[in-house]
């Protein structure tokens, strides 16, 4: 279970029923009816600190929603936003007020938020495509310095359930080093993270805000989301320089207008502490700190246009600056998002250690082995048979890879939305056990492991799954009457 996560408010109801609860299908799955709906009304609920009771306008009707968010926005500051909740949910009541809906994912002015960011696996075979010798960077020795690995790009959506839990669900993710199809191909990792990013955006069908670390703070991927509409949060080196805007003549010159004013070393503003703005700290989980910050919009040259900079001084974290390319967006928004970024480092942990997403091993026979100093997989002058070869086993781990992502994803969802259930099925015991707290994914595992014969043995006769078990065990029956025979 993580230690981040936060306990539902006291009188939640935890009522289980005793039988396990029917499975769901993918059908029933996709009779989930998701709404974006504003925000019309909004106040905090008498005798909770983390409820906020929201009346949501989704077009058709006005919809009263509970959510537990009230520990990261004041009720005022969600008056006219736009929030994505799920519609066809059956009314439950939360501190004794009905909920008639929830709400599933982090937006902000009704813009879904991704998360993306790299990560490195480990694969010792020698004849796998793609693997390469690899650097990964640590603050200790729990990591050596290289390994023969896959390189890979992942991007998650930051979802929430009905109490302010927030999760990174992993929607798409791509191996994006160690092959080289071209010796014209120029693509850095930034262009192809750009690449994975739009057709999940465009799916999405409306503006999307990407979080990502400093390492993607550049024009190769501010360039091409805000051509497409969407926008980054990011965070910048604290000994980055930025320009005021020039000071615009009184009479027009020949020339072009300049554009650059004096430029300003970022770290340098923090020497002004008269200009920040003291609040306590919005960051989940944070409780009893105080943090200052300050907002200006610079030119920063990489991108030839005015970016918004946050200045934060936190107590133990030290100095921060954050980018967002969004001048319109609350510096306080900025904080919160850019602080929920941790979450796909906790996906990535599951990803590895409870589902197995990147836990494949499927090696090409004809492969020419590796060198022990190797590095790309240059296939330009290899004949089309091989290159052929390569790309289906490369298709093979991605397809693996997105089996491991849907696999994650559900998991998630019955933690958020089945919490007292899969507690109840949980029979194990944590230290820190708490019942009222969306579990892991690997809590999430073991109640399903517990309950399997339960389902067997009481669920539809049609399920699908029965079915195949059933195939399974009836073509093992030969080979076991040969063996008592023995």
């Amino acid at each position: 279970m993580t230690d981040d996560a936060k306990p539902l408010p006291h009188g939640f109801p935890q009522e289980v029923s005793p039988s396990p609860e029917p499975r769901i299908s993918i059908e029933d799955f996709a009779k989930i009816q998701m709404r974006v709906g504003q925000v019309v009304e909004a106040e905090k609920v008498a005798g909770s600190r983390k409820l906020i009771r929201l009346r949501v306008d989704i077009g058709t009707e006005v919809r009263q929603v509970v959510a537990g968010i009230a520990e990261a926005y004041e009720p005022g500051s969600l008056l006219n936003r736009k929030v994505v909740i799920v519609a066809n949910l059956k009314p439950a009541k939360l501190m004794g007020i009905e909920s008639n809906g929830m709400i599933v994912a982090a937006s902000v002015g009704g813009r879904p938020v991704l998360v993306g960011d790299g990560i490195k696996v480990a694969k010792a075979g020698r004849k796998m495509p793609a693997v390469k010798k690899l650097h990964q960077s640590s603050d200790n020795n729990s990591k050596p310095p290289f390994i023969f690995g896959h390189s890979l790009q992942v991007l998650c959506l930051l979802a929430g359930g009905p109490v302010g839990h927030a999760t990174a669900v992993p929607l798409a993710a791509g191996i994006h080093e160690g092959v080289v199809w071209s010796n014209r191909d120029q693509r850095t990792l930034l262009d192809k993270l750009v690449l994975l990013f739009l057709p999940v955006a465009q799916t999405l069908a409306q503006p999307v805000i990407l979080i990502a670390d400093a390492y993607y703070a550049s024009r190769k991927i501010i360039l091409p989301l805000l051509g497409a509409g969407h926008h980054l949060i990011s965070r910048a080196r604290t000994n980055a320089v930025a320009y005021w805007p020039a000071p615009q003549p009184k009479h027009r010159r020949r020339g072009r207008p300049r554009l650059y004013g004096q430029h300003v070393k970022l770290r340098s503003l923090f020497q002004h502490p008269e200009h920040f703005t003291a609040i306590p700290s919005p960051v989940y989980g944070e409780r009893d700190v105080q943090i200052t910050y300050r907002v200006v919009d610079l030119l920063w040259r990489p991108v030839a246009r005015l970016v918004r900079f946050v200045l934060v001084n936190h107590p133990q974290r030290g100095l921060i600056v954050l980018l967002c390319t969004d001048l319109t967006l609350d510096p306080v928004d900025v904080i919160i998002l850019y602080a929920y970024r941790y979450k796909i480092e906790l996906s990535f942990r599951h990803a590895l250690h409870v589902i197995g997403t990147y836990a494949y091993h499927f090696w090409m026979k004809t492969m020419t082995p590796l060198r022990r100093v190797s590095g790309n997989q240059y296939l330009h002058r290899k004949d089309q048979s091989y290159r052929t070869a390569v790309r289906r086993k490369l298709h093979a781990y991605h397809a693996h890879i997105q089996l491991g992502c849907i696999a994650q994803g559900l998991l998630q969802y019955l933690a958020i939305h089945f919490t007292a259930t899969v507690w109840h099925s949980f029979g194990s015991w944590l230290r820190t056990m708490k019942l009222d707290v969306p579990p892991s994914e690997l809590v999430v595992a073991y109640a399903l492991r517990a309950t399997l014969t339960d389902f067997l043995r009481i669920g539809p006769a049609d399920a699908i799954l029965r079915k195949f078990l059933a195939r399974i065990i009836a073509s093992a029956a030969p080979l076991r009457d040969q063996r008592k025979a023995a």
